[in-house]
């Protein structure tokens, strides 16, 4: 049997007081009616079922009194029903008996139902109510998108009131921008019955706002979907700040590669410098060919060819610099990382060789294309071999060797490239390891302490991870991993 659920005291009063009080119905007026059914039932042939009218009793009391006094109610109707089976006169006792018993059984049942109805009343009073003093906007739309339940808090976010938005399609209402084509959003929101996303819409007073917003189906008794259940946070503030955020660490990147390429000032004006001097001196001799009334055309083209090629060897180091000192926005696109390696190869090679060391590069062919933005990896890259060769400074000069391998691995299913970059300097201390990634923590006497951590932030921006590894012999290896490109289109 349905075991009725009681409002509590509040939610009594509320919903009792709503239909019952504008219809005009007062506790003198339904004893008024039960005492003239019991006046009826005694007087009138028990073979006429007048008991079986206390439903309206019970009805009408639904309207006004709290849950246990409908009860309280049917139980007084079921007594007058006993009372005039008693009282009446002589009948035959058997259809009386039957009749009552049908009258109990109809007050009874109707009171359980009145109960119950009562109950779910409460439930979705309750309900409505922790939804209005909910801080997040809730709105319910049918199957049309129409909206049916416009909450408070969506009143305060967006500007329109209940009555402005009930009836209208909720998308045109808000204008809403959506991550992903609508239809792809509607079948996954069909298969799974929920939907978690961001969503632009725009407020009454025009501004726009960016929400969190989870969608949930909801379902009839069968099963059937009739509503969805909108939840929507407000998140633009959030947004802002992380906007804010990303500028400032892409200032402080940019920052950074000036400071390194400063580090790199000698070696790069010695990159610069010998193709120009080769350019001076195939020139010079060109001139003294052609002064000369020679016609060895040969040596005169093979000298222009090459500096052409001279040329073209100092205008890639100054267009690598500027790539890199250039200040500009994140730009993901395809690449290979093995143009990454050669690009930072070409601004280290005279460091690398003023510091007596070498630079072995072992990076396999078949990595897989990744999707990231080409300066800001070089930046990391370059960070780490110059880590690197200032970690063997103080080591034997036959000895200092740098290493850089690639490799491609797999992750929760999803296809890694790796790439390391191991050194035979000093090694790490254990108990510095923890923090080397963190921000103005240095263990060079000149250095500034951001470099790891703008790397290992940039890296993270990537959807990948940079950490760092004792060598079992001497030196310490730094890698990094990223995610592989799911489009391997060509890169350009």
């Amino acid at each position: 049997m349905f075991a009725p659920r009681y409002p509590t005291e509040r939610g009594e009063r509320e919903i009792a007081s709503q239909p019952a009080a504008a219809a005009g119905i007062r506790p003198t007026a339904v004893a008024a009616v039960a005492l003239a059914i019991f006046a009826i039932d005694t007087l009138t042939d028990r073979t006429v079922t007048v008991s079986v009218l206390y439903v309206t009793v019970v009805l009408m009391s639904a309207g006004f009194t709290r849950t246990r006094s409908i009860l309280l109610v049917a139980s007084g109707c079921i007594a007058l029903t006993v009372l005039s089976l008693l009282l009446a006169p002589g009948t035959s006792e058997g259809i009386a008996v039957i009749n009552d018993f049908i009258s109990i059984a109809a007050i009874g049942v109707t009171a359980l139902l009145v109960v119950r109805n009562r109950s779910a009343e409460w439930g979705l009073h309750e309900t409505a109510s922790w939804l209005e003093i909910a801080h997040e906007a809730i709105l319910v739309r049918d199957l049309n998108d129409v909206i049916t339940y416009w909450s408070r808090g969506s009143e305060q976010l967006y500007g329109w009131t209940r009555e402005e938005a009930l009836g209208r399609v909720w998308h045109d209402l808000l204008k809403t921008i959506y991550p992903a084509p609508l239809e792809q959003i509607r079948t996954e929101f069909g298969g799974t019955g929920h939907w978690e996303g961001e969503l632009v819409h725009t407020r009454r007073d025009g501004e726009r706002v960016t929400v969190e917003s989870r969608w949930s189906v909801y379902r009839d008794e069968r099963h059937r979907p009739v509503a969805t259940v909108h939840t929507d946070r407000d998140i633009t503030e959030r947004r802002c700040a992380e906007e804010a955020l990303r500028q400032a660490q892409t200032k402080l990147a940019h920052l950074t590669r000036v400071t390194t390429l400063g580090e790199l000032t000698a070696s790069i004006a010695h990159e610069v410098n010998q193709p120009l001097t080769a350019i001076v001196n195939n020139a010079n001799a060109c001139l003294g060919l052609l002064s000369n009334g020679s016609r060895e055309l040969d040596e005169v083209r093979e000298a222009l060819s090459e500096i052409v090629d001279d040329g073209d060897r100092a205008g890639a180091v100054i267009a690598r610099v500027r790539s890199l000192v250039r200040k500009s926005p994140l730009e993901k696109r395809p690449l290979h990382l093995s143009d990454v390696v050669a690009d930072v190869l070409v601004l280290a090679s005279s460091e690398t060789a003023a510091r007596r060391a070498t630079i072995c590069n072992e990076l396999s062919a078949e990595l897989p294309i990744v999707y990231a933005d080409r300066v800001q990896l070089q930046q990391v890259l370059l960070n780490l071999v110059i880590n690197g060769l200032d970690a063997m400074s103080t080591v034997e000069a036959s000895k200092r060797q740098l290493t850089i391998r690639g490799r491609a691995g797999t992750e929760d299913g999803k296809r890694l490239t790796t790439i390391s970059v191991r050194d035979a300097g000093i090694g790490l201390v254990a108990e510095e390891t923890g923090r080397l990634f963190e921000a103005f923590y240095t263990t060079k006497p000149s250095g500034m302490g951001m470099g790891l951590a703008i790397s290992r932030s940039i890296i993270e921006t990537h959807g990948g991870r940079l950490w760092a590894e004792p060598n079992h012999g001497q030196g310490a290896t730094f890698l990094f991993s990223l995610p592989a490109a799911e489009n391997t289109d060509t890169p350009s």
